[in-house]
């Protein structure tokens, strides 16, 4: 999760860059293809795919459906919001996730876990308000931080309705289904903009970022956060993204997009402090004596 967080934070930063020239749902179809091929190609070389692996594929199409809708969101909200404020909304998705955690598996939230989860959504919404308290008290928040906070619900639904719906295949097979149905549904769904886009005249940073979010924040992150979600309860594997602000921020300054000012900072130490609560309650049991 730590390198899903660096991975993902890469998409922030180069997706703002891309978001206005070229529709979100044709990107993320092809994006979706490509890194389909590339899932596919590494789970024929490396795992042995039983029969009944694709059974029931209508799981599949729930788990496609739902990236789906998060990445054409997200992609959509980045046309008008900064990279670190879109990132610091994708912090909030550990909350999300821990409510749907409990109401899909009913997995309980610890209090170390809770105070966590409030701790970093303070952080968050300290970014997203850009330090205003003006702007808090208001409410103001952008037209493309809300667009893809919607997107951010999608999200924090697929983590617990990965282990819900898997029944024992393996990661990368999952996340092959997954990628094909998403695929699909999103080649139909942007079937009109997928004939408009002018393919051969597209801006070079639109390649660049296909290429990125296909192999590295697509293919990569999705064997990632499935290996995660299967071994660890859901508001803990969104707990991860809290390093993403912190990461966007790095891209930023590598992108020569400068940095955000001081008082927005307090709200992504905060979040790393969330994260840092949550890794004391995941280190915790390695640290008691084993039974005879």
């Amino acid at each position: 999760m730590l390198a899903f967080s660096a991975l993902v934070a890469g998409s922030f930063s180069l997706g703002s860059l891309a978001a206005n020239e070229i529709s979100p749902a044709a990107l993320n179809a092809v994006r979706f293809m490509i890194a389909s091929l590339v899932i596919g190609a590494a789970m024929m070389a490396t795992t042995d795919v039983s029969r009944g692996a694709f059974r029931a594929p209508w799981r599949y199409l729930v788990l496609g459906g739902l990236f789906a809708v998060y990445f054409v969101l997200m992609f959509e909200g980045l046309k008008t919001a900064p990279p670190v404020s879109a990132a610091a909304v994708f912090t909030l998705t550990p909350v999300v996730a821990a409510g749907f955690g409990w109401l899909l598996l009913r997995q309980i939230t610890t209090t170390r876990m809770a105070l966590a989860l409030c701790v970093g959504a303070v952080g968050a919404l300290w970014v997203i308000f850009r330090a205003d308290l003006a702007a808090l008290r208001a409410f103001e928040v952008g037209r493309g931080e809300m667009i893809y906070f919607v997107g951010c619900v999608s999200h924090a639904l697929y983590t617990p309705m990965v282990r819900k719906l898997n029944r024992g295949e393996p990661a990368v097979v999952f996340t092959f289904g997954m990628l094909v149905a998403g695929a699909v549904v999103l080649t139909l769904w942007g079937w009109q903009d997928l004939r408009a886009t002018p393919w051969a005249t597209l801006p070079g940073i639109v390649w660049v970022t296909l290429i990125y979010v296909a192999l590295f924040a697509s293919a990569a992150t999705f064997v990632l956060l499935q290996f995660a979600t299967l071994r660890l309860p859901s508001a803990k594997v969104m707990a991860y993204t809290y390093l993403t602000p912190s990461w966007v921020i790095i891209w930023e300054m590598a992108l020569g997009n400068g940095t955000p000012p001081l008082l927005v900072g307090v709200g992504v130490v905060l979040t790393i402090s969330a994260l840092v609560l949550l890794l004391r309650d995941e280190e915790k049991p390695a640290m008691e004596p084993e039974s005879p």
